[in-house]
């Protein structure tokens, strides 16, 4: 009898919380590192943390571990793929020089310019005074960013200059680098994800995103708020556009360039009124706001799909990826305070997927102060899967609970 297979995860957030799920559903036996107090309840946890990635090929190497599946920005630029590749140990993950586009806006930036992407007029400044200067005369609004992505206030929608000059400066008071300046670009937001080894790719799935903290997309700019797949704004003609010019381009000019992309690419884009696409940022795999909302469709058993990417027999093994023919709504449930316990979780049918929360000695979650867990509900429809998914929303209580309750509204008969 074929022994079950062993899978290594890498990361500590909501999004290994719906990965080690995913794998343990096929009989795999699954380790994360570091994961989290919610993780480790479902699986084994180790304590190690994701930039030691001697350490973490060391467990692989001893436990025979078949598979390594990385999510974490911080074990990508520590380039852990390279390290197990290079010990033949089978890996789902770029190399940090071919992500460093993902990790990076300003070379982002630069990567869609040189590609000629559609992308928004930007400016990169190392020094707080050069963009200051440079907003003095900027369109407004204005989106500023820090260069990589930190948990707290990277990033920031500034309408008047007063606003966008304290920002920046504050930028820079924490010890960021660079800022990268952008206009802002009004339509539709959504994430394009594909699954590739390097050479090809093939659609996993569209999402619309909500990044705006308060309904209307108003308030702070976050890395996601909710989501819902499929997004039926984007029609297959679009989607057959972004996979020929964009994706393929990309992979293109990565192959060029000798470092190949694999793993999971999303990219985010916006369609504007009139129908044109703008590319706005890459990720490395999928965000945590929207990675259950994913897999809840994906038909296809993971491990053999990522495996596929890894040891080259991807173009061969697959044309397609089946996806279900349902819907997901997802949201991200927040709080304003720390240390409140939550109630009620126990009473919803929705998938639950935590942040780093922790429980007190009564062994209830208690919140942190920001993004505690994403609530995520499938159904045949997006009209039902929104029903179902804010009815559980009302059943969890906690003090200083907030989330949005404007995600697809505008559905009526999907």
């Amino acid at each position: 009898m074929e022994k079950n297979k062993k899978v290594l995860i890498v990361g500590a957030s909501a999004r290994d919380y719906s990965l080690a799920k995913k794998f343990k559903s096929y009989g795999c036996e699954v380790v994360v590192a570091p994961g989290n107090t919610a993780i480790s309840e479902i699986v084994e946890c180790l304590d190690i943390r994701e930039d030691n990635v001697k350490e973490l090929l060391e467990f692989a190497l001893e436990n025979a571990v078949d598979l390594t599946v990385v999510s974490s920005e911080i074990a990508l630029k520590n380039d852990i793929s390279r390290l197990f590749q290079a010990n033949s140990q089978l890996i789902f993950a770029p190399s940090a020089q071919s992500a460093e586009f993902t990790l990076s806006r300003s070379i982002c930036r630069k990567f869609l310019y040189k590609l000629k992407f559609p992308s928004p007029r930007f400016a990169i400044f190392d020094k707080p005074q050069f963009a200051v200067d440079y907003l003095k005369n900027a369109s407004m609004p204005q989106v500023i960013r820090a260069d990589e992505y930190f948990e707290h206030g990277d990033r920031l929608v500034c309408t008047s200059f007063s606003t966008a000059k304290t920002f920046v400066e504050d930028l820079f008071c924490k010890d960021v680098k660079k800022v990268v300046l952008e206009d802002f670009v009004y339509g539709h937001e959504c994430t394009v994800y594909v699954v590739t080894d390097g050479y090809s790719a093939l659609h996993l799935a569209t999402v619309a995103n909500y990044k705006f903290l308060e309904e209307g997309d108003g308030g702070i700019l976050t890395s996601g708020i909710g989501a819902f797949t499929p997004d039926y704004k984007i029609s297959s003609q679009i989607q057959d556009y972004f996979m020929t010019d964009i994706i393929n381009n990309i992979l293109l000019a990565l192959q060029k360039k000798g470092t190949p992309y694999l793993g999971i690419l999303g990219a985010d884009c916006v369609l504007q009124d009139d129908g044109n696409f703008v590319v706005l940022d890459f990720k490395p795999f999928l965000a945590d706001h929207d990675s259950e909302a994913i897999l809840n469709l994906v038909d296809e058993n993971l491990y053999d799909l990522f495996e596929a990417c890894a040891i080259g027999a991807f173009a061969d093994d697959y044309t397609c990826l089946n996806v279900s023919d349902n819907a997901s709504v997802s949201c991200v449930m927040s709080s304003r305070s720390e240390g409140k316990v939550i109630k009620g979780l126990e009473l919803v049918d929705s998938d639950i997927t935590y942040f780093a929360l922790k429980k007190n000695k009564y062994l209830e979650y208690e919140t942190i102060l920001g993004r505690n867990l994403v609530l995520t509900r499938t159904a045949k429809t997006l009209s039902r899967a929104r029903k179902f998914l804010y009815e559980d929303a009302e059943l969890i209580d906690f003090e200083g609970k907030k989330y949005r309750s404007d995600i697809c509204r505008q559905v009526e008969n999907f």
